[in-house]
């Protein structure tokens, strides 16, 4: 065993390595070579830090020198100064590292404060595609407890006791899943991985698998022994190259280590498991149809009961879990229910990791415990609205979820609160507004994803979502009538009770919640024929103040559609009729001339 006396850890996770983090990693590589550093320095791809809006980023032990922003160009001065010469290069730190002169340790930047790591425990901590380091973190610790000191049962009661709920969306309790696939009747059983992660802006199980693969491995192998199945499947989208990858990296390491196939720590018990492709479908994160795809067939939705605990893959009883709910498993086994039940609220134990994003300032990825509010997770963990602008609302859920106002930003997060409030937790996508969105646009952006995605098997959800989609855009053009309100909602509540899957029962909630909190802007763009928010391109009109324009031209010079008219030292005038509202006038007055009539 080699004994580095620096680790550089660079984020391998999706994020980073669009910002080349991969190319960052070949320079540290390549550089602590050419200095024959290399028995004294270590470099290691890790998963996701959390911290997407710093990426790419690279933390370098045993100081814990957190450097932000990072460019393949800046790894020459790093090597040089901190790992040569032991001085670290301040000017390169994450704004909030460094305090009197005193470096910060990761988890006292005011991101990671509040945040509670269980799920995303070893990403960013280990490398994800070397098994001694998932094992050197206590890792498969669990799966050896619960085959040789455990009986099925005695497994099941202890993840029940847990109180551990689903976190791909209903937050149906975990353990009652497993004992009704362990009681199901049939010699031959299945445990499935749902990594169909869809919802837009939620990348939760990506970062899990991308940064601690084996811990999905453990926990689906722990299911098998509890339910009596031999046989694991993934299922994850094609469009998560790296996780796929190393998912599969992990689980050929698993065979070679025996902790995957035939007498698994010596016991007469085996598992395999095996990764499926799937193609993108955002109606494949409902069971039903995720099984349907592994099958073969279309990704469409079956009606339940039968549900898959009973009959689900090739009729045979079916144990299906997401990724996160898994991620759990294997701390639950170690540690015990009491210790999960000691995190969060009494009806939602443990932590929800949420996809923090759009108008905020520390967009990444958050494991807060449960019952953590809204506000301390947009202002405290998020750093707030960027520009001092004004917070308007949060959508949780994706397009199944809701949008809540600053009424709510006190309100715990938890599956039940949420769902009182109209909300939902979702599989945790979490998108944070800002004073310049129209609501009206955000519901029509939803519904218009669910309308794309909808796989067309009910007319509720084929032909009623449509029609929705319809009118939310009649609205938004400035045709819109008073009856297109009404109209609209009764749609969204007839949707919501007739459709048959989650996706289309849920489908009207971002309109429906925008309507309740928002309708306001509904009737001006019906009504006046505005848009409250400026986002709205064909409600929006420009006008020149006359006595603050100065006759400069640059208005004129900007507009690329010859709207502007007026000679230099002139009062200027715009066309509407010529007018493509694109906002470049405004944004080269210098005068503040130009304003949205």
């Amino acid at each position: 065993m080699n004994f580095y006396r620096s680790h550089v850890l660079i984020c391998g996770g999706t994020g980073c390595t669009s910002s080349s983090s991969d190319k960052i990693e070949e320079e540290f590589n390549k550089i602590i070579l050419d200095k024959k550093l290399e028995s004294e320095i270590k470099v290691v791809r890790t998963g996701c830090f959390g911290l997407c809006e710093a990426g790419p980023i690279v933390i370098v032990y045993p100081e814990g020198a957190f450097y932000s922003h990072i460019k393949v160009e800046d790894v020459s001065e790093i090597v040089e100064e901190h790992l040569l010469k032991g001085r670290i290069v301040k000017k390169l730190l994450y704004k909030e590292s460094v305090s009197d002169e005193k470096i910060k340790s990761i988890n006292n930047v005011d991101f990671y404060k509040k945040q509670k790591r269980i799920a995303l425990k070893n990403c960013g901590v280990i490398n994800p595609e070397d098994i001694t380091e998932y094992i050197a973190m206590d890792g498969y610790l669990a799966l050896g407890k619960a085959v040789t000191e455990m009986t099925p049962e005695e497994v099941i009661k202890t993840i029940k006791d847990s109180g551990l709920r689903g976190r791909g969306g209903g937050g149906f309790p975990t353990g009652l899943k497993w004992q009704f696939t362990a009681q199901a009747e049939g010699n031959e059983k299945y445990v499935l991985c749902n990594a169909d992660e869809g919802d837009p802006g939620a990348f939760m199980d990506r970062s899990v698998l991308e940064g601690d693969p084996h811990s999905v491995i453990e926990a689906m192998t722990i299911a098998g022994y509890a339910v009596g199945a031999n046989q694991g499947y993934v299922y994850i989208r094609a469009e998560y190259p790296i996780a796929v990858k190393r998912l599969q990296i992990a689980i050929d390491q698993a065979k070679e280590k025996g902790l995957l196939g035939k007498n698994i720590f010596g016991t007469d018990f085996e598992f395999n498991m095996e990764i499926r492709l799937g193609a993108g479908a955002f109606v494949c994160g409902e069971e039903t149809a995720l099984i349907a795809s592994i099958e073969g067939e279309r990704g469409m939705p079956r009606p339940k009961p039968p549900y898959p605990a009973n009959k689900g893959l090739w009729q045979k009883p079916t144990l299906i879990n997401n990724v996160e709910t898994y991620a759990n498993v294997s701390s639950i086994i170690l540690k015990g229910s009491e210790w999960f039940k000691s995190i969060g609220t009494e009806k939602s134990p443990g932590t929800k990791v949420f996809a923090l994003g759009g108008k905020i300032n520390n967009t990444g990825l958050v494991e807060i415990p449960m019952g953590t509010t809204l506000r301390e997770v947009i202002y405290d963990i998020g750093g707030g609205i960027p520009g001092g602008k004004k917070f308007k609302a949060v959508q949780t859920g994706g397009p199944s979820g809701g949008c809540l106002t600053s009424e709510y930003l006190d309100s715990p997060i938890d599956f039940d609160t949420l769902t009182e409030l109209g909300s939902m937790m979702g599989s945790g996508g979490m998108i944070v507004m800002d004073e310049d969105n129209c609501m009206v646009d955000i519901a029509r952006f939803f519904l218009d994803f669910t309308v794309e995605e909808s796989c067309g098997k009910c007319p509720p959800c084929r032909i009623g979502t449509k029609r929705m989609l319809e009118i939310l855009e009649k609205i938004i053009e400035g045709n819109g009538e008073p009856e297109d309100i009404d109209r609209l909602e009764r749609l969204a509540e007839n949707i919501k009770t007739s459709a048959l899957c989650g996706l289309g029962q849920t489908a009207p909630n971002p309109v429906l919640s925008t309507l309740k909190h928002f309708r306001d802007e509904y009737e001006a763009h019906v009504n006046e024929k505005k848009c409250p928010a400026g986002a709205c391109k064909s409600l929006l009109s420009y006008r020149i103040d006359p006595e603050k324009c100065k006759g400069c031209t640059l208005c004129a010079k900007a507009c690329p559609s010859s709207a502007i008219e007026g000679e230099r030292k002139e009062i200027h005038f715009i066309h509407d009729d010529r007018c493509i509202k694109c906002g470049a006038c405004m944004e080269k007055c210098p005068f503040g001339a130009i304003k949205l009539a």
